[in-house]
């Protein structure tokens, strides 16, 4: 089957409504709107409702669309991750939070964000509500601190090798989208015919200038803090640094002693969530030939065991270093 690239897929979908069973009704947070796809499933069950979120402002006329279809079951709030305890929710028993942390097409395909590699113009990469854009890092950064954005946001080898001839190159003018994938496709000894040469570090600026770590991590802690007894909290992740975050942070919980020493509750369990699976759940060959796309895509949930809102985390201490780099930002 050949895949319509036009249309929007949301990955794992079906596995996904198998975990959070909107068909039993309630109130589902969408923290990653973008086209809908999880959000109009889930509205496509009686007596739910959807609070949905997205950066992106643009994401606001599919809401808009959604809206009057649905009408007051779906309210958008155009915030970021960070933003999830300001909400200000009243007394909703929300089932499931649910972050899909891919790009859809229709913003990949928008070239005035610079998501693609086919972009022109001004690097940009600013998904919404940002501080600054790819263009400001990329041409005002020191090369040490563009050296570590790519090698560990984008696990790009040749960093030091990229960093040397941007350095060089914007001495003479500044870069754009077309210079700066050029001048990657120029650098990097090793070609692999099966990504493009700018992927990593096409990456590693979106990361950066989304502040994607700290986003993550917030955005994490505040679900876990919203969700009550039996609530879901459910993330779809689509490389290896974002999924490295959510599994110790899942494990965590799950795992180790996170409730925290003050909460007044003597029989309480020393753990917030239950971790049903350990392993991701991973689209079907099916999927998969439908659409491409969603290969890299892994699933991890895990489901709150009590009504307690108050926990010990050590995960800005566990990625202390990728925040610290994200902070490199601060200065622009």
């Amino acid at each position: 089957m050949v895949p319509d690239i036009a249309k929007h897929y949301p990955v794992l979908l079906n596995e996904l409504i198998s975990i959070i069973t909107p068909q039993r009704g309630g109130t589902f947070i969408d923290c990653t709107f973008g086209q809908g796809g999880y959000t109009k499933k889930i509205l496509s069950y009686k007596n739910t409702n959807v609070i949905a979120l997205d950066r992106d402002i643009k994401s606001k006329k599919k809401a808009d669309e959604f809206i009057n279809v649905f009408q007051d079951r779906l309210v958008f709030k155009n915030k970021k991750f960070s933003q999830l305890a300001n909400l200000k929710l009243k007394n909703e028993n929300i089932r499931a939070v649910v972050f899909d942390l891919g790009y859809s097409q229709t913003q990949i395909k928008d070239l005035s964000k610079g998501l693609s590699f086919n972009s022109i113009g001004d690097l940009n990469m600013q998904m919404g509500i940002n501080d600054f854009s790819a263009k400001d890092a990329i041409n005002k950064l020191e090369g040490r601190e563009l050296e570590k954005i790519f090698k560990f946001f984008g696990e790009e080898k040749e960093a030091k090798r990229i960093v040397f001839n941007i350095i060089k190159e914007r001495k003479a003018q500044e870069i754009s989208t077309e210079r700066l994938v050029k001048l990657i496709e120029k650098t990097k000894r090793k070609k692999n015919f099966k990504t493009h040469s700018a992927t990593k570090v096409f990456q590693a600026l979106r990361i950066f200038v989304n502040k994607e770590i700290s986003e993550l991590i917030n955005g994490l802690i505040a679900a876990s803090r919203i969700l009550k007894k039996d609530g879901i909290l459910v993330v779809v992740t689509f490389h290896s640094l974002e999924d490295k975050i959510v599994k110790y942070f899942f494990k965590s919980l799950s795992e180790n002693k996170s409730i925290s020493r003050y909460v007044p509750k003597l029989d309480q369990v020393n753990t917030l969530f239950t971790m049903v699976k350990k392993k991701p759940i991973i689209p079907s060959s099916k999927e998969l030939k439908e659409n491409i796309s969603s290969r890299s895509a892994k699933l991890r949930y895990i489901i709150k065991k009590d009504d307690i809102y108050d926990f010990n985390t050590d995960i800005f201490k566990k990625f202390e270093d990728l925040l610290e780099i994200e902070n490199f930002g601060n200065k622009l």
